[in-house]
């Protein structure tokens, strides 16, 4: 069981209100901040973000992936929508994604690091989403 992530950003002043823009359509919000990490939850830190010194960003060799669940295919797409709003890239906007072994429905996204977020949620099969 996991119990928080850590991300690494080049820019924490840059970065935290992106975060709290982004985790915002998931119920998640800054708990915590000190001098070089911020860390956002519902109810404790679950995902800190951490400066790095010297970390450029969107270098290639920088950049996490982390896929948080949604409740719901509406979070999913307030989560791109608050997302590329605040400036994030668009790798992936909200769609179904049907597998051999389950079908869920997610968005992907890139911060100003290259740190991809992930959100996803899995409908039951009988939903329409067209």
């Amino acid at each position: 069981m996991i119990d928080h992530v850590s991300i690494a950003v080049s820019n924490l002043d840059r970065a935290a209100p992106f975060y709290e823009r982004v985790f915002a359509p998931l119920g998640m919000t800054r708990l915590v901040t000190r001098p070089a990490m911020v860390g956002f939850g519902k109810s404790y830190p679950e995902v800190w973000i951490n400066l790095r010194a010297g970390m450029s960003p969107l270098s290639p060799a920088s950049g996490a992936h982390l896929c948080l669940r949604a409740k719901t295919i509406e979070e999913v797409d307030a989560f791109h929508a608050a997302a590329v709003a605040a400036g994030a890239i668009s790798e992936s906007a909200p769609s179904i994604r049907p597998h051999d072994r389950v079908m869920y429905y997610a968005a992907f996204i890139a911060d100003a690091d290259g740190n991809r977020i992930e959100v996803v949620t899995f409908p039951p099969r009988d939903v329409s989403l067209e």
